[in-house]
């Protein structure tokens, strides 16, 4: 077997499974059936057809479809034989991949930004976005199922309604990930999801982002 760019043997396994999935069924997997055959978890097999989209090896035949993914055939899996045919260039029908800005304290405070780097996940993101990724470090926001160790997809906008879990900047370039109440004395609450943590008080705050989902790799 031979494709015509360089495939890890993961890449090449899903690529095969693709193939033989839709010769037998007619139709494309989707990325929920493709990573139960492969005992992964969904995020996984999300990086794995980002990169293969990439490489040319599969094409999205339109947005928000879940069976929409088709193999391109001349990088089709199938018996090694001389490669001549150029990779197609990868379909752009949105992000491939999301930066990960740092790490978001859900306890004390910590320094904002850390050394960026890329998750590929576009299929959570509502179209025409702007979102990025941030990890969370302890566990002040578990009752609204945020964990120690999640990731959590942050639409980048400053106008948060009252008890949206935001992206709270304090003074000093200290960090936060809370709920966000303005209060009638002009301060602002940031209220933890965890009984055992009080709130806090500030006069000002900068957001910058709310939170519209959340990643757990198990």
């Amino acid at each position: 077997m031979s494709t015509t760019v360089p495939l890890t043997r993961r890449q090449r396994d899903i690529l095969r499974f693709f193939e033989e999935y839709s010769s037998h069924e007619g139709i494309s997997p989707t990325l929920e059936e493709v990573a139960r055959h492969f005992g992964l978890n969904k995020v996984t097999i999300f990086g794995h057809v980002a990169e293969l989209e990439r490489k040319g090896c599969l094409r999205r035949a339109a947005p928000g479809i879940s069976r929409g993914l088709q193999i391109v055939r001349e990088n089709a899996a199938q018996p090694s034989s001389t490669a001549s045919a150029p990779a197609r260039a990868p379909a752009s029908n949105g992000p491939t991949s999301l930066p990960i800005l740092g790490t978001i304290a859900a306890g004390a405070p910590i320094d904002a930004l850390e050394v960026p780097e890329v998750l590929a996940f576009e299929e959570l993101v509502p179209p025409g976005s702007d979102v990025y990724v941030l990890r969370v470090r302890g566990n002040s926001m578990i009752e609204d199922s945020i964990r120690d160790g999640d990731m959590v997809l942050v639409e980048r906008r400053s106008d948060p309604l009252p008890g949206e879990t935001v992206v709270a900047v304090l003074p000093g370039e200290l960090a936060t990930l809370k709920r966000y109440y303005p209060e009638q004395d002009g301060r602002i609450r940031l209220q933890p999801a965890n009984a055992e943590l009080s709130p806090l008080w500030v006069d000002e705050v900068e957001v910058r982002g709310v939170v519209i989902g959340v990643i757990r790799r198990y």
